[in-house]
């Protein structure tokens, strides 16, 4: 396989494998056209959406530009690319990681271990959306063909690079089977996404909703969303279209205090927002709670055809329930208005249960070059998931939704 690196298209045609420093090396066009290939196990089925928002290549392109990720912040972008006479036909988003922030599969046991060791387990390979939880398709190419080549191609450069490690997070479940097959060890999670869908089809307001609840958790839901009106505030959508450069602003105002708050530094910065918006307007959502016209909290999503993807929230005061009622009630809301088949709640967070949010599996896959931690890690995953197992089950049992009555 022919092998270049670089951060601009060559002269001549480019073909073969090619690891980039940069997404501006590519045609947006191009990029997203791979995004409606079809699914690795299904050669004839086109994805619907073709996949979400966060794989956009203007997605992906305002990090870059804004300076949330690339030099100085850990983040090295050596996106990996395979070219056939000077046509993009399979991607991966890849950097080189400096550290285990802003991922959300937990490593940082490894990396101690290999630092026991007197071994050194960063810079290390990572396939993912940065800071971006959201379980979609990873292997972007043409067909399952381009996607297999791509792969043999990342593997090739990552075991030849000397590196500890290479990680690919939250893959599609037909993904992670392909990364399997290809000798990768499979991690298990766990999300909780609202599902739009009744007995008979979707729901058709907020209160059939609620009446699909058991009376407790139906109860609960409708004293907080009490409590939260009660705070008197005032409710708006926007999308990128017609949120004002004020409206952005003070969303990431809301963001870095709620970063604060639990003592981090935010990764993403004012540019990042302003320039997601102007690059990709449909697909951003911003819900602005204000009081006498003024602004005092704000919650952001990300959208697509099939779902609202909830990512950032934040307050400048505290207020009781209004967390509830922006991140999860009106995102709800907003997908039985608008049609949407579900709304992911983000990473973690068991207390999405209660409030109709069912537990899904998500996966990572991961190669440690070191045999004897390769092992040490099998062996752990292998126990993981059988605790996945067990937990999922258990979560099943305490399911919010009513149960049928038994005939008799």
């Amino acid at each position: 396989m022919t092998r270049l690196h670089g951060t601009q298209p060559q002269r001549t045609r480019p073909h073969g494998f090619l690891l980039l420093d940069s997404l501006a090396s590519v045609d947006a066009e191009a990029w997203d056209g791979l995004l409606h290939a079809t699914a690795p196990n299904a050669p004839n089925a086109p994805l619907a959406p073709a996949a979400p928002p966060c794989l956009r290549h203007a997605y992906l392109d305002a990090l870059e530009r804004s300076g949330c990720v690339g030099p100085g912040t850990g983040w090295q972008p050596r996106h990996a690319s395979l070219w056939q006479d000077g046509e993009l036909i399979a991607a991966l988003p890849l950097y080189l990681k400096q550290h285990s922030y802003g991922e959300y599969v937990f490593d940082w046991a490894w990396a101690q271990a290999y630092a026991r060791h007197g071994l050194s387990y960063y810079p290390k390979w990572l396939a993912a959306v940065p800071f971006t939880p959201i379980p979609g398709p990873r292997l972007l190419g043409r067909n399952r063909a381009a996607r297999q080549a791509l792969l043999r191609g990342v593997l090739e450069t990552v075991a030849a690079s000397g590196l500890s490690s290479f990680h690919l997070l939250f893959p599609q479940a037909d993904e992670a089977a392909l990364l399997a097959e290809a000798g990768l060890m499979i991690r298990e999670g766990v999300q909780f996404h609202w599902q739009n869908r009744i007995e008979g089809g979707p729901y058709a307001d907020f209160d059939a909703f609620l009446a699909s609840l058991n009376h407790d958790k139906r109860k609960k839901i409708r004293q907080e969303r009490r409590r939260a009106a009660a705070h008197g505030l005032r409710l708006r959508w926007h999308d990128g279209h017609d949120a004002t450069a004020a409206d952005w602003a003070f969303l990431h105002r809301c963001y870095a205090m709620t970063y604060a708050l639990h003592r981090s530094t935010p990764y993403l910065g004012p540019a990042f927002f302003a320039r997601l918006a102007q690059r990709l307007p449909d697909g951003v959502r911003l819900l602005i709670a204000e009081r006498a016209g003024e602004p005092v909290a704000a919650a952001f999503f990300l959208h697509d055809g099939a779902a609202l993807y909830g990512r950032y929230w934040g307050a400048l005061e505290p207020l009781p329930f209004l967390h509830f009622e922006l991140c999860y009630y009106q995102a709800i809301e907003y997908c039985i208005a608008h049609g949407l088949q579900r709304f992911e709640g983000g990473a973690q967070g068991e207390h999405k249960l209660s409030r109709g949010l069912l537990p899904v599996r998500t996966f990572s896959a991961h190669w440690i070059a070191d045999p004897r931690f390769r092992s040490a890690v099998d062996d752990y995953l292998a126990r993981e998931r059988s605790g996945i197992g067990f937990y999922l089950d258990e979560l099943a049992e305490r399911a919010p939704f009513r149960r049928p009555s038994a005939p008799g």
